[in-house]
């Protein structure tokens, strides 16, 4: 019976993680749950886990029920906190995230700082000051419309944040600069 509900609870985490971070690669749900490779196989096959092409020409998961495209949202900004889902949800990065940027945004144990994300992709990070601002730091170039988007979404942050002030447990490694700059 042990096993029974060991099994039944690995699907249900198999069948939350594919709903949020699908198409998720084997890698991704072994890394994101610490299971051994027959237990991901495994939750795989329960929740009915349809394979999938991805760009990089790698295999992911969906669920049955989750196979319909999905229209381009337009463009899109968000800051997000340290250790946010988001950023979290995946062991390989290199779809959203270019590799040379990793270690500005991920510590060496795999925790990710505060992203900024720019239609559908790290763009870089943010980080509060102790006089309130919001700062952020862009790893590469962005067009106007985008570096406006962020700004904007940078005053929105502080705004909403009034007095309180925020630290990222796990900081992006490269936001003390941020925090000294100018």
């Amino acid at each position: 019976a042990d096993d029974g509900v060991r099994r039944a609870a690995a699907a249900g985490l198999a069948r939350e993680h594919l709903r949020a971070f699908g198409p998720a690669t084997r890698d991704d749900l072994r890394w994101w749950t610490g299971w051994t490779g027959a237990t991901t196989r495994t939750a795989l096959a329960d929740v009915g886990a349809v394979e999938v092409g991805l760009d990089d020409g790698g295999t992911g998961h969906l669920l049955p029920d989750d196979l319909d495209p999905v229209a381009d949202p337009g463009p899109s900004v968000a800051l997000l906190p340290s250790l946010d889902p988001t950023t979290m949800g995946w062991k390989a990065r290199g779809w959203y995230l270019d590799p040379a940027h990793a270690p500005l945004l991920f510590d060496r144990n795999g925790n990710g700082g505060p992203a900024v994300w720019v239609d559908g992709a790290v763009a870089g990070t943010w980080v509060q000051r102790p006089d309130g601002a919001v700062v952020t730091r862009l790893f590469g170039d962005v067009d106007p419309a985008a570096r406006r988007a962020v700004d904007d979404a940078a005053e929105r942050l502080r705004a909403l944040l009034g007095g309180a002030r925020v630290s990222a447990r796990f900081p992006a490694p490269v936001q003390s600069e941020l925090l000294a700059g100018p």
